[in-house]
């Protein structure tokens, strides 16, 4: 990796956002890419660096935002139009209509921060949570409040024994973390249930109480067990690897619905493009493309 794309990856882990590092690791010639030759892939769609032509970085771009949501590297295989190549297990082959040079095989390498779990409640519990998370490569901190800002976190689990519940709760609701634990007896957290449907608070079976799997816990550290493997269990059910997809009308490639897909408006609808000539191509006829878009 170039060092200056090097130092940019480097900032991006500081700042605990997600990117792919996509690297080319076989280039057929004619091309204009050479093994080594490497780039960043954000979420937003915006490539950093050099992949290949615009064609090969629409394919690059839509593989890499799948990657991101399923977290899982990929060997990507891109080949003109009409090319036999088989897939093999952990590559996927992309048949790009539109690539004048040869085929291109580039490895997509997710790079996450480690998921961030807030504990509110600094207890025997709370602190067993936090400990046996960063075994398992999760970044996970205790507060004796609810934290200012959860937006991001992966769950959000409250073990105060009573203590800012309610705030706490009805924080992660407002702030859509995935996973909400209360550590509570089954009496005690159907009473905080009905006290915050008292006060007009949503979506409270998004709550899990009490915390954790049925594993028959008692200890801090089976509770936190319990409470870390449905933590766990509930990240994988929401794993997707189907980044939204689009079909340019003019050269019938998929591309990824993304800020850094080129675009235009068309009677009230956002059409998506592989490349600024496809763009430009359907402005200038948008009749004669318009009965692909469906």
């Amino acid at each position: 990796m170039q060092p200056k794309l090097a130092r940019r990856a480097e900032e991006l882990i500081a700042e605990r956002t997600p990117f792919v590092v996509a690297t080319v690791v076989r280039a057929q010639r004619p091309t204009s890419v050479r093994p080594g030759d490497s780039g960043i892939v954000l979420k937003d769609g915006t490539i950093e660096g050099f992949v290949g032509g615009a064609c090969a970085e629409t394919s690059v771009r839509l593989q890499a935002l799948r990657a991101l949501e399923t977290g899982e590297a990929l060997l990507l295989r891109i080949v003109p139009e009409g090319d036999e190549a088989a897939e093999n297990e952990g590559a996927m082959v992309v048949r790009n209509p539109c690539l004048s040079g040869g085929a291109l095989e580039i490895f997509l390498e997710p790079r996450l921060p480690a998921p961030h779990i807030a504990i509110v409640g600094e207890t025997p519990i709370g602190q067993a949570i936090a400990a046996i998370a960063e075994q398992l490569g999760y970044d996970a901190a205790t507060t004796a409040t609810t934290p200012e800002d959860l937006s991001g976190d992966a769950a959000l689990v409250i073990a105060s024994h009573g203590h800012e519940e309610l705030e706490a709760i009805t924080a992660g609701l407002a702030a859509h973390v995935p996973y909400i634990g209360l550590v509570a007896s089954r009496r005690r957290g159907a009473a905080v249930m009905e006290e915050l449907t008292e006060r007009g608070v949503q979506d409270l079976d998004r709550v899990r109480t009490p915390a954790g799997l049925d594993i028959g816990a008692k200890t801090a550290e089976e509770i936190a067990l319990s409470i870390l493997a449905e933590i766990i269990g509930s990240r994988k059910e929401n794993t997707t690897a189907e980044a939204i997809g689009a079909t340019d009308p003019v050269c019938g490639m998929t591309v990824a619905v993304a800020d850094a897909t080129p675009t235009a408006e068309y009677e009230g609808r956002d059409v998506y493009f592989c490349c600024e000539g496809c763009r430009s191509a359907f402005l200038e006829e948008p009749a004669r493309y318009a009965a692909a878009l469906g």
